[in-house]
């Protein structure tokens, strides 16, 4: 991985107290630079390690202009990223939320933005087995999240110009310590977890803190090489595991036991097609045990070919998937 370079300039992350964002915040600090954490709350962690806070919503166009004069690089962390919801949600944050930061971008002649997409936004709920950034977008979606961010990613991409340089990364199920939505997610279903299709299907993950490296690295790329300015870089532990075996890796962390039993992978698309459909029909808010976006994914492979971000970022994964079940092991006090 080739060196971060030290700026001390303005940097600002949106999304700032979120488990990326954070983790963005501390590993520019540590470096030296300004930063400024935006966020809808207030983190006293935060404020401990000397970032400056800033409380709004990207949903506010007017705030978002005030709070980014005087920087010089954002980092755009912050999005609606839960499987279930109304679309105006979804849209408002993931939609009109980027639209505010290219905005305020653009007026506070910002000359770097990194924006943190998904794979969700390719995904077309078949095998992705090694493909690249040359996979054209899906042509439906079966969740709000994936089709928002789809829409926000192509905004990022137009909005690259001389003045505003811009890349975008797509980490794949990032997770670690102090992870507040994947793994307390997998540790709350524990007992009602069943293995979705053969469980044979690889995936992409990505360590926390191999993919906050990833977002100043490409900073730092399209500070030496404006020609990186509009590229799409997925990103990951360049080493795809069984989604169903490293789902028991994290129970066996949290000292549980492994998924036990299992269900066809049309089952669960049916599961999930009438869940939906009840809760739509009745206006259910909470999120229902199965969506047909979770099967796809739950029995799909999705894994992806990193060497874009290799050869133009300089991006290779310092934290193994071995070393970094060890560090969440610790942070979870769980011991064999």
């Amino acid at each position: 991985m080739k060196n971060m370079q030290k700026t001390h300039k303005n940097v600002l992350v949106t999304g700032g107290g979120g488990f990326l964002g954070r983790a963005v915040v501390k590993k520019l600090l540590q470096r030296g630079d300004k930063v400024i954490s935006l966020s809808r709350k207030f983190y006293t962690d935060l404020q401990r390690i000397g970032a400056e806070q800033i409380q709004a919503d990207i949903r506010d166009s007017n705030i978002l202009e005030k709070s980014f004069q005087g920087v010089q690089t954002v980092f755009h962390t912050a999005a609606k990223a839960d499987i279930w919801g109304k679309k105006s949600d979804f849209f408002a944050t993931n939609v009109t939320g980027t639209k505010n930061v290219i905005s305020a971008c653009i007026k506070n002649k910002v000359k770097i933005l990194v924006y943190t997409s998904s794979p969700s936004v390719v995904f077309n709920g078949k095998d992705m087995a090694g493909v690249d950034e040359s996979i054209p977008y899906a042509d439906h979606f079966n969740a709000f999240y994936p089709e928002t961010k789809a829409i926000a990613e192509k905004m990022v991409r137009s909005a690259a110009c001389e003045n505003l340089r811009v890349i975008i990364l797509r980490p794949h199920l990032i997770w670690g310590p102090g992870d507040n939505h994947l793994i307390p997610g997998i540790i709350k279903k524990a007992k009602s977890l069943k293995r979705v299709g053969s469980g044979e299907n690889l995936v992409d993950t990505i360590y926390i803190d191999n993919a906050a490296d990833a977002h100043i690295l490409a900073c730092d790329a399209l500070k030496r090489n404006p020609d990186l300015s509009g590229n799409v870089y997925f990103i990951s532990q360049d080493r795809p595991v069984k989604l169903w075996s490293m789902v028991d890796d994290i129970l066996e962390v949290a000292g549980l036991d492994p998924v036990s039993g299992s269900v066809s992978s049309r089952t669960a698309w049916l599961a999930g097609f009438l869940f939906e459909l009840f809760y739509r029909l009745f206006r259910i808010d909470k999120e229902p045990p199965m969506t047909r976006f979770v099967a796809e994914e739950l029995a799909t492979s999705h894994w992806f070919d990193i060497s874009g971000a290799k050869k133009d970022l300089g991006y290779f994964p310092l934290v193994s998937t071995e070393k970094g079940l060890e560090k969440l092991k610790d942070r979870i006090g769980i011991k064999k």
